[in-house]
């Protein structure tokens, strides 16, 4: 019964998150993203019972069934959503938290060759765009999203939405976070955008001492002005007075 229950509980979340989904026989038969999750429940029981060949074995038919390649070692919590399922791919040392939701494309993989925790751990309440990869022993807090196609090196607080490549803080507990230095943003460019930026305000010095030098130079400037135009005036009156005429 205890197994029944939670194949209801995992359809009647999909009906709850998933537009798309008309019926609960629908969600039974159509959805590979939940046959990986019951493929993987069964494995990772065999894995526990150090029957590793044998889990490792039926984790490679659930892969060749439903596209999800999820290493029977990983733990995941209830509820989990993994939408169009193709692509995705869970490390041995990864932990999932409840109500998680990830889709088509993402990996939750490792960095090095490495023993021991090695892979992400996603906390309750974590929404993963497509494609995006979180790599690591790092940490992604509750409630929080991963933007699609984002690279994710380092742990996210709770409650933020991280994007871009590697990833980086938009948004935290609902308020934009602005960058104002390069080295927040982790880029392979941040050196350039940091000399780029030191230039700009290198010119904009030089633009304030020139501004300065030109109201120091002004009050000189008028005075030639009105020489220039003094001169102007004398050679009009040098048409009509010729000194010496006459003579």
């Amino acid at each position: 019964m205890f197994m029944f229950s939670r194949i209801a509980e995992d359809i009647r979340s999909v009906r709850e998150r998933d537009p798309a989904a008309r019926s609960a026989l629908e969600v039974f038969l159509c959805y590979p993203g939940l046959w990986a999750v019951w493929y993987h429940r069964a494995s990772h029981l065999l894995w526990r019972a150090r029957l590793r060949l044998a889990a490792r074995f039926l984790s490679q038919i659930a892969r060749f069934i439903t596209g999800v390649d999820i290493h029977p070692g990983a733990m995941l919590g209830r509820r989990l959503f993994i939408d169009h399922a193709t692509g995705v791919v869970i490390g041995e040392t990864a932990i999932v938290g409840s109500d998680v939701t990830i889709y088509q494309g993402v990996t939750l993989g490792g960095t090095g060759k490495g023993h021991g925790k090695r892979h992400p751990t996603i906390c309750d309440g974590v929404f993963i765009g497509n494609n995006a990869n979180v790599l690591g022993n790092i940490t992604v807090g509750q409630n929080s999203r991963v933007g699609a196609g984002s690279v994710v090196l380092s742990s996210v607080p709770p409650n933020s939405t991280v994007v871009g490549v590697p990833a980086h803080i938009v948004y935290r507990n609902g308020e934009r976070i602005l960058i104002t230095d390069p080295h927040d943003i982790k880029d392979p460019l941040s050196d350039a955008l940091i000399a780029l930026s030191a230039r700009v305000k290198e010119l904009e010095k030089c633009l304030c001492i020139v501004d300065n030098q030109t109201q120091v130079l002004e009050p000189f400037a008028a005075e030639a002005a009105e020489r220039e135009a003094y001169s102007e005036e004398l050679g009009h009156l040098q048409e009509y007075v010729s000194m010496g005429e006459g003579i």
